[in-house]
């Protein structure tokens, strides 16, 4: 029934790849737990106790919680599935409570970093064409707050010049559009003309491609994130989704409205962007304690 339900949250709730690769581990994980220390061989017969038992076993092996309860998150959404399709009658995770986890604050760049990475870092790679495509990346990560999946899976159908704006297809297939600064619309303009010279391209539909002319793979992006980021920064990590936290603190800092940043990052809920207000604090007491009479 793993096979069934993978294929579902594939091709019916159209979840990401790295969602359905990460489901797909962690039932492999229980499915193993359960063979193996619970001498059962099918996780559709595990009862709460059983469960219960497994979340031990991976505390007990330093899995942090905040995995634990993603894995958890797994097993319900499961044996959601397989009630649904009345294989079990009644759901053992009913009762499984989230654990209780440290909330970590998003790392960001700071905007003096960020100045420096796109205005004074030269781009410079073995072709103009990796040179221009480079730069472009960081621009629409850091200019529009992307996730990676969103920008290697960009179409050149989904860039409109008419509206200066991207379509951006997110989680659970959800579109949303995003305007682009001019800026921003130059250095686009510039890798299309590069990338109009390389070979096959012109029968490619993805937005971003390696200098062979195939789609671009989302490990070239972080490889290409990490080197640059850490010409400007020495934070500890340099991923692609640190640029997306920097985009959203940035504009907050600014002063933007939650609810639009809320819907530029493709959020479902306002919980979920409420985070980076955290960040702003010490902005709002930097302007509590420069106005207010008492401060």
């Amino acid at each position: 029934m793993i096979e069934s339900f993978i294929r579902y949250v594939k091709f019916e709730k159209r979840y990401s790849d790295h969602t359905v690769t990460a489901y797909e581990k962690d039932l492999k994980q229980l499915s193993e737990f359960s063979t193996t220390v619970l001498y059962k061989d099918k996780i559709q017969v595990l009862n709460l106790k059983d469960l219960r038992a497994w979340i031990i076993f991976l505390s007990d092996n330093g899995i942090s919680n905040n995995s634990i309860n993603r894995k958890m998150a797994t097993a319900k959404s499961y044996y959601k599935f397989l009630l649904s399709r009345e294989v079990i009658s009644t759901n053992p995770t009913e009762r499984l409570q989230p654990l209780k986890s440290e909330k970590k604050l998003p790392v960001f760049l700071k905007e003096s970093e960020i100045t420096q990475l796109l205005d004074q870092v030269s781009f410079e790679e073995k072709t103009p064409f990796e040179s221009k495509r480079n730069k472009l990346i960081f621009e629409l990560l850091y200019g529009t707050g992307i996730r990676l999946s969103e920008l290697t899976g960009l179409k050149i159908k989904n860039v409109s010049f008419y509206n200066n704006s991207i379509k951006v297809f997110g989680k659970r297939n959800k579109e949303r559009l995003i305007p682009l600064n001019p800026n921003l619309v130059s250095t686009l303009r510039g890798y299309l003309d590069e990338r109009s010279n390389l070979i096959d391209s012109v029968n490619m539909d993805h937005l971003f491609l390696t200098n062979k002319g195939k789609a671009i793979y989302p490990m070239l992006i972080q490889r290409v994130v990490k080197k640059y980021v850490a010409q400007v920064s020495s934070i500890s990590k340099k991923s692609p989704h640190v640029l997306r936290h920097t985009f959203a603190t940035h504009l907050l800092n600014k002063g933007a409205d939650l609810n639009s940043v809320k819907d530029l990052l493709g959020h479902s809920s306002l919980a979920a962007t409420q985070v980076y207000t955290h960040n702003t604090m010490s902005k709002l007491k930097a302007v509590f304690d420069q106005a207010h009479p008492k401060a």
